[in-house]
């Protein structure tokens, strides 16, 4: 198979997986879906739910773009494409509906907006429609696994200092004194502040030392 510029595409590997995970990070690098990550990331449950079914949506879309690539006409393929998530937002709408009423009033609208979630698209226009099945798969599962760990990320910390407890188990008992605003809007902000902060660090970090290497051979 042949790249847009002309050469053949490279064989898929882990490495498609893994940037996903940690080098296109799609929340801390790229910084893509921050609807969800700032709204439903107070508790770790909410945060676990909203990831596993973006990764769902992300993953089954992509490999359907990816399998009819060559017969959807160019075109109308943003349309299809939008045609296909929603398909599948909606199952995933009525999955979480019929296991827990209390999560799916707890993600509420969020649900419905992972149509419009630009990570979605952009990963079925970027790479679906241009790469094999088998280099789709890694590539969705990796950004959704780095999606679903950077909102963890968030969870965790929101929960563990706006409620002093862990998917819902107390761990600081009755004297602890909760942070109300980590689990507010405006500790959103402040949590992915701070992470963005940590990876920008560990970035720069590593790129001195690398300096440092090429300087000492």
């Amino acid at each position: 198979m042949s790249s847009p510029i002309g050469g053949k595409m490279p064989p898929a590997n882990m490495d498609d997986f893994l940037k996903g995970l940690w080098r296109e990070n799609p929340v801390f690098v790229q910084l893509l879906g921050m609807c969800p990550v700032l709204a439903v990331t107070n508790t770790v449950i909410n945060s676990l739910a909203m990831g596993i079914a973006t990764t769902f949506v992300l993953v089954m879309s992509s490999s359907l773009v990816s399998i009819f690539r060559k017969l959807i006409p160019r075109q109308v393929r943003i349309p299809t494409y939008i045609v296909i998530i929603a398909t599948f937002v909606t199952v995933v709408e009525y999955v979480i509906q019929a296991i827990s009423l209390e999560l799916y009033d707890n993600l509420g609208a969020f649900i419905a907006l992972i149509v419009v979630n630009c990570l979605i698209l952009g990963r079925a226009e970027a790479f679906a429609s241009k790469n094999t099945l088998r280099n789709t798969l890694l590539d969705t599962f990796g950004m959704g696994a780095g999606f679903t760990f950077a909102l963890l990320c968030l969870g965790a910390v929101r929960e563990l200092l706006g409620m002093g407890s862990l998917f819902g188990v107390d761990l600081f008992g009755p004297h602890f004194q909760p942070w109300a605003i980590m689990i507010l809007p405006p500790g959103g902000f402040l949590v992915l502040g701070a992470w963005l902060l940590l990876f920008a660090w560990m970035k720069e970090r590593k790129e001195k030392q690398a300096a440092a290497a090429t300087e000492e051979a």
